[in-house]
């Protein structure tokens, strides 16, 4: 069954504010909270839905793509959009730590114990731009990256320590990676969730630490990363590869690496979404009796018939031979536009050539056969 959109779940317009939103959502959670709905078997799934939503719409890199893209371009592992990444399945338990976060203790007598979900700290995320060729970007392409970054270390296997044995449980948090104050105020319970300041959030401390990493469970290094970038991509469109990112810290999940769209200057072809246009200069005898010319296409050189008489400005279609469009949205055609070069510097033979054709009919301006047709009006002609 396909989802509910996120701002019909929360019950805000799509041009809501992010206060709006935080609002919109914290109504929901209190009203659904499965601690305050043991009777209802649905409050739960209801919960998680709004908890979904908020989770995007209440990020404003996530919100972007989800208003561009809708849920495809918030969900999957490797997430595709204006700027872009993807949205990973929600746990109960990442839900309930969400909703802790917003309201505080406020559920804190009935809440539940949550042991530490993961070690280490999560890696960074990373940029990276790349420049495609108009021909990458009309047929897609695949990229092999070379990335400086953390990579995890393949001595320890991202641990940090030299055996397992040398991990111990931190007395601190007692394993569980954080430290609560709780304080009492006028509107009830409140606690403080802070990382421990001894294990960093890990909840085991190290005693030897692996010599290669020293105790990090990363180090500089390079990896070599594939792209797979779709056609019909645009500059400022960009990729997201989760876990391809810096490695995290003692075995913390990896950051994302978002792959940043750029194009570059063509040779021939100007583009215009899926069209790309080509300017053809032709001589004053091509023009006026007609020729087949070759021209650049995406896919090499393609022959092209000029019929007699040709008007400078005039555009001749090749249809299907621009770029293939994002997401199945169909293929753009190739644009010819016709120029004529007018020589100058003519030999005394070749002026003679053109005075004798000066003031007979053909060549007088006011018999021109487009009836004064302005430019716009020649390119609406093409598609007529």
């Amino acid at each position: 069954m396909s989802k509910r959109d996120y701002y019909e779940v929360l019950g805000v317009s799509k041009d809501a504010s992010e206060s709006e939103i935080k609002k919109a959502y914290r109504k929901k959670a209190m009203k659904f909270h499965p601690d305050r709905n043991s009777d209802d078997p649905n409050a739960e799934k209801k919960f998680k839905e709004a908890s979904e939503a908020y989770e995007v719409l209440g990020d404003s890199e996530k919100r972007q793509r989800y208003d561009q893209f809708g849920h495809r371009g918030v969900n999957g592992s490797n997430g595709f959009g204006g700027r872009g990444a993807g949205f990973e399945d929600i746990g109960f338990e990442d839900i309930f730590s969400r909703f802790s976060d917003i309201f505080g203790g406020e559920f804190g007598g009935g809440g539940r114990s949550r042991g530490r979900r993961s070690t280490g700290q999560p890696g960074s995320d990373m940029k990276l731009r790349i420049e495609l060729s108009l021909e990458e970007i009309a047929f897609g392409t695949e990229k092999k990256l070379k990335v400086k970054k953390q990579v995890k270390c393949d001595e320890c296997n991202g641990t940090g320590a030299e055996t397992e044995e040398d991990f111990e449980t931190c007395g601190t948090c007692n394993g569980m990676g954080e430290v609560r104050q709780v304080r009492k105020t006028m509107l009830g319970q409140m606690v403080n969730v802070q990382p421990c300041p001894d294990c960093n959030g890990d909840g085991r401390i190290i005693r030897n630490k692996c010599s290669k990493c020293n105790g990090e469970g990363r180090y500089r290094g390079k990896e070599t990363v594939k792209v797979k970038v779709p056609s019909g991509v645009s500059k400022g469109n960009y990729i997201t590869l989760r876990g391809k990112g810096n490695a995290g810290k003692r075995g913390g999940e990896a950051g994302a690496l978002v792959v940043l769209i750029e194009e570059k200057e063509h040779e021939h072809f100007e583009r215009d979404g899926n069209d790309i246009y080509y300017d053809l200069v032709l001589s004053v005898p091509d023009a006026i009796l007609g020729t087949e010319v070759e021209v650049p296409t995406l896919k090499g050189k393609a022959k092209l018939n000029i019929e007699e008489g040709i008007q400078p400005g005039k555009l001749l279609r090749m249809s299907g031979k621009g770029i293939h469009g994002l997401n199945r949205s169909g293929v753009g055609d190739q644009y010819v536009r016709i120029n004529v070069y007018i020589p100058k510097n003519l030999t005394d033979e070749e002026l003679k050539h053109v005075e004798a054709l000066e003031g007979t009919e053909h060549f007088d301006a006011e018999n021109k056969e487009d009836n004064g047709k302005g430019f716009f009006n020649k390119i609406k002609d093409v598609f007529t």
